[in-house]
């Protein structure tokens, strides 16, 4: 998929993406617009790329006992607007009218609950695992169409609004190659 598909509609959803509706979302507060896009790093289970860990999480049927792991994250209720796969790839889980669980406890520039004004973005990758020309170019159009659309003001990693509690996207993620 190319950047020339990569438009918003009406409801949010990007199309040409892949859909994988998530129930871990709700509205955004009333009035509230989207300045904000947070990078994550996802892998499930961790360090391994591919599978359908993601998607099963994101949507609430990731099975405890597939992996040892898996059961460390029952119960866990998360989504991210989109992940972007090692082959670039792209999937969308929540509509950007709407917000994701993204975040957690989370502040930027003095505004708490930055799940209320932001996008999330993962990456299928780690800390410690270099990300792919393919998700840097997916990545770069996807902000292009979120630009088209919302006054971005500022594209930020996880660890920049939760410092101490998280990594992501990690000393891996090279912050030249965003546009």
């Amino acid at each position: 998929m190319r950047s020339e598909a990569w438009e918003l509609d009406a409801e949010g959803w990007l199309m040409g993406a892949r859909r994988f509706p998530s129930p871990n979302c709700d509205q955004r507060p009333e009035g509230e617009t989207v300045t904000l896009v947070v990078i994550h790093n996802i892998s499930l289970p961790p360090g391994q790329f591919g599978g359908p860990g993601v998607i099963e999480l994101f949507t609430n049927r990731l099975d405890p006992a597939a992996h040892p792991y898996y059961e460390t994250i029952r119960g866990l209720r998360v989504s991210a607007h989109f992940l972007i796969r090692r082959d670039g790839e792209l999937i969308q889980f929540v509509s950007c009218s709407r917000r994701a669980w993204h975040a957690g406890v989370s502040s930027w520039r003095g505004r708490e609950r930055c799940n209320d004004f932001s996008v999330g973005i993962e990456l299928e990758g780690s800390d410690e695992t270099p990300f792919t020309d393919p998700q840097y170019a997916a990545l770069n159009d996807l902000l292009a169409a979120l630009r088209a659309v919302h006054p971005i003001a500022d594209v930020v990693g996880h660890s920049d609004i939760a410092p101490g509690r998280k990594t992501d996207p990690g000393p891996c993620f090279d912050w030249g190659r965003v546009t």
